[in-house]
């Protein structure tokens, strides 16, 4: 009679996937068909687990299809959003598969911010259920066979991965039913139970006796390593060593039996007898001691009717001598079994939710990239600007081109009239005055989101800080102050990005202040603006002279020259490139993007030409201005210079001046203006992410207080944790399943008595005596944070 052992499954609370994933989208993605798109995904991914983890699941293939199908999106989803407990955080929480509480507390679980976590366990449910399923299949057709083959090889698969890489995935000490020890067993007794049914189907095949005998050793080899391995787990039920031993020992005898048919076909009928002994001792063996388990009794029959038929025939025909069993020759082995490979998808029928998301490390380069061609632009159009404005400068020292305007001396000259125009049309003082007014309440409202976004950080840390003194080492979960790092220097960083601000707007107001008075007489009616010029001598003589036509045409050039610098910041600022597909390409062909090589790559092939383009125009200017200078020289000692000559070109320089320093000044506090106003979006971002991890923090921080409040109040004597029954389930066989049990902790090395919270009980005099009391279970940890995402890390462009 067979018995097939099989893992129950992992149980999992519920988790809030849509918000704090839709949160992220929103924030990362713009409104539109896409972010629609995504935001169903989710909904669709939510719809998934709860198919795969939220309701009982039949031992069928279908059932295992939707569990796979959850895993291999968890798979393809993990690169494409921030898991982690500082980023986008989800907590998972899972119950251990062998443990199912007691009398004075839950099972043990574990909850962590971990999608690697979630991975875990949901592979060993896929697992779970394989070896389920493969234990109901009908092993007396060759397609039950053929499936409980599969089933066993995919178990042994899932649960030799999790071994490989729980540990990494986890990065702490996992619940006992996941460690690697564990599923290494699992591991082992799933591949044993393959290569049993590969023997089964070579029997039922009526296959040659010395494969039969081959294969059934190879099975008494794989139980019998896994025997070893089950010996050192406390945490399976005793029941499971067991049946471990005594399937290791039925094996053997099979392997004697058929081997005895080998000798026999050989004429060697003192060695058939002599295995066929050892095959009836080992049968005896297991009938015994293991009868509570397996049923041995069809065998035992069989292998003592040939021993019988044997015994007779070499009495009375053969006469051979019957060797000892240490002198048999060994009986080779041959293994027809392998672990399943998993390599997602594991699911016929997977597709991707989130197919047309990119990864996030494709993400971060396009930020990375968006932020270097930001750079690039903000620097050349900088470099325009500022020698816009350094030949501007020029001009007004010179008083260009209201000098040559000017050869009346008594009227305003038409350049002065444009520019009071502009002045006036552009809100004039008023303007002006509104925008600095604005500036320190901006400010103000920036600096009280960031304090209050560092205070909630402080408030929190501080009280993780008081219950780690109070509890010690109770208090098992990662320090605030580890935690928030990253978002104290975000924080650090827009401080500075603040301060740096506040000295701007300082240049900005000294700079208005120095011209004001010129830019509220720029700003009055043209009579008013003409009484204010002083008049001077008429120089009329000028006019039409070779030395102010050279000066018109070098003027004339250089505003050529800044109407195509115009042109350029135009073109420069309108360039656009996805770079996600180059990125894509790479991480496709390389596996990691070398972001700077490609991006400035990139950036020089969309801007050099543009670079040229501006020093060209830098080198023009230089030369343009030499020539103004010595032109103007010239045309200098041709005017006829007096007092108020002198206080008129003075006064032309200053109102022109006056308009340079207003358009400049406009722009600047315009541009301060949305710089807060852009920040302010920024650190509202800012102040969810920590709002969002404070919660989380205070959330756990509230579930571990009571687990720490519920062991103390629930302490009981220390002592070996009491296994569940086992349970059997008729399968052609009975059929065991694996309940929980509790693993006695204290008994393995660097054992932590907070780590799961082990229950301590005080002694109590009048209480009354409970007999067979079970032991209490180990404590319940809680790590990790509920789902409350932090928003994208902004990308912040400097000033």
């Amino acid at each position: 009679m067979a018995t097939f052992i099989s893992v129950p499954l992992k149980k999992s609370s519920e988790v809030e996937l849509v918000k704090p994933l839709s949160k992220f989208i929103t924030a990362t993605y713009p409104a539109g068909e896409e972010q629609g798109e995504y935001i169903r995904a989710v909904e669709e991914l939510n719809k998934l687990r709860k198919n795969a983890l939220g309701r009982p699941l039949d031992k069928h293939e279908s059932s295992l299809e939707i569990v796979l199908r959850y895993y291999d999106q968890l798979c393809a989803v993990e690169p494409k959003f921030p898991f982690s407990e500082n980023q986008l955080c989800l907590t998972f929480t899972w119950k251990d598969a062998f443990d199912k509480g007691s009398l004075f507390g839950g099972s043990v679980k574990l909850a962590l911010a971990s999608l690697g976590y979630e991975k875990t366990c949901v592979l060993f449910n896929a697992a779970a259920l394989a070896s389920q399923i493969a234990a109901e299949q009908n092993l007396d057709n060759d397609e039950g066979l053929k499936n409980a083959a599969k089933f066993y090889q995919l178990a042994s698969g899932a649960f030799g991965h999790i071994k490989d890489t729980v540990l990494t995935a986890l990065n702490r000490e996992p619940t006992m039913d996941i460690s690697p020890e564990t599923v290494g067993t699992l591991k082992l007794i799933m591949l044993a139970q393959a290569q049993e049914v590969f023997f089964l189907k070579a029997t039922s095949d009526r296959m040659k006796d010395a494969v039969i005998a081959k294969l059934a050793n190879q099975a008494a080899d794989f139980y019998g390593e896994a025997c070893k391995q089950c010996q050192y787990k406390d945490n399976l039920p005793k029941e499971v060593l067991s049946v471990l031993a005594a399937k290791h020992t039925i094996m053997q005898a099979n392997a004697e039996l058929h081997q005895s048919v080998v000798s026999k076909q050989k004429k060697h009928f003192g060695e058939e007898i002599a295995r066929l002994q050892r095959s009836a001792e080992l049968v005896k063996t297991v009938a015994s001691g293991y009868d509570e388990y397996v049923s041995v009794k069809d065998l035992s029959e069989k292998i003592n009717r040939a021993l019988t038929a044997a015994k007779k025939d070499n009495d009375f025909i053969y006469h051979d001598r019957v060797p000892e069993v240490k002198d048999l020759e060994q009986i080779g082995k041959a293994a027809l079994v392998k672990a399943t490979t998993i390599t997602p998808p594991l699911s016929q029928k997977f597709a991707d939710l989130f197919e047309k998301m990119v990864p996030m490390v494709v993400q971060q380069s396009m930020s990375i990239y968006s932020q270097r061609k930001a750079e690039t632009v903000n620097r050349l159009v900088g470099t325009m600007r500022e020698a816009t404005n350094l030949c501007n400068g020029v001009l007004a020292s010179l008083n260009l081109p209201a000098a040559l305007e000017d050869l009346s001396g008594d009227s305003i000259p038409q350049s002065i009239a444009e520019k009071a125009r502009a002045v006036v049309q552009l809100g004039g003082l008023q303007s002006i005055e509104q925008l600095i007014r604005d500036l320190p309440e901006l400010l103000t409202r920036n600096r009280e989101i960031l304090d209050e976004s560092l205070k909630m950080l402080d408030d929190e840390e501080t009280t993780d800080n008081e219950l780690r003194t109070k509890f010690n080492q109770r208090w098992n979960r990662t320090p605030s102050g580890d935690l928030y790092k990253s978002l104290r220097t975000e924080g650090a960083k827009y401080g500075g990005v603040l301060d740096q601000a506040v000295q701007a707007d300082q240049v900005v107001r000294d700079r208005y202040t120095t011209h004001c008075d010129m830019i509220a007489l720029l700003c009055k009616p043209e009579n008013e603006l003409n009484a204010a010029i002083p008049s001077a001598n008429p120089t009329k003589t000028l006019q039409g002279s070779e030395v102010v036509n050279v000066l018109r045409s070098q003027l004339a050039q250089l505003d050529a020259m800044k109407k195509e610098r115009e042109t350029v910041e135009e073109e420069v600022k309108a360039v656009t490139f996805d770079m996600s597909t180059s990125f894509l390409t790479a991480l496709s062909q390389d596996g990691a993007i070398n972001e700077e090589q490609l991006s400035l790559s990139k950036l020089d092939q969309l801007y050099g030409a543009y670079n040229q383009r501006v020093q060209a125009t830098l080198r023009t200017q230089e030369e343009l201005l030499g020539q103004v200078q010595t032109s103007h020289q010239e045309f200098s000692s041709l005017k006829q210079s007096n007092t108020e000559a002198n206080q008129r070109e003075e006064v032309l320089k200053k109102l022109a001046s006056a308009h340079d320093s207003y358009v400049e000044i406009s722009n600047n506090l315009r541009e301060g203006t949305k710089f807060y106003n852009d920040l302010t979006e920024i650190l509202l971002k800012f102040q969810n992410k920590c709002s969002d991890i404070v919660f989380a923090r205070k959330t756990e921080r509230d579930e571990l207080l009571k687990f720490i409040s519920a062991r103390t109040c629930s302490r009981a004597s220390p002592g070996s944790p009491a296994l569940h029954p086992s349970t059997f389930l008729p399968i052609r066989a009975p059929l065991l399943l694996l309940p929980g049990s509790q693993p006695p902790y204290f008994q393995m090395p660097g054992y932590n008595p907070y780590a799961y919270g082990q229950y301590n009980m005080p002694n109590m005099p009048n209480m009354p005596s409970m007999p067979n009391m079970p032991t209490p279970p180990p404590g319940q940890p809680y790590h990790g944070y509920p789902q409350q995402p932090p928003q994208q890390q902004p990308y912040y462009p400097q000033q």
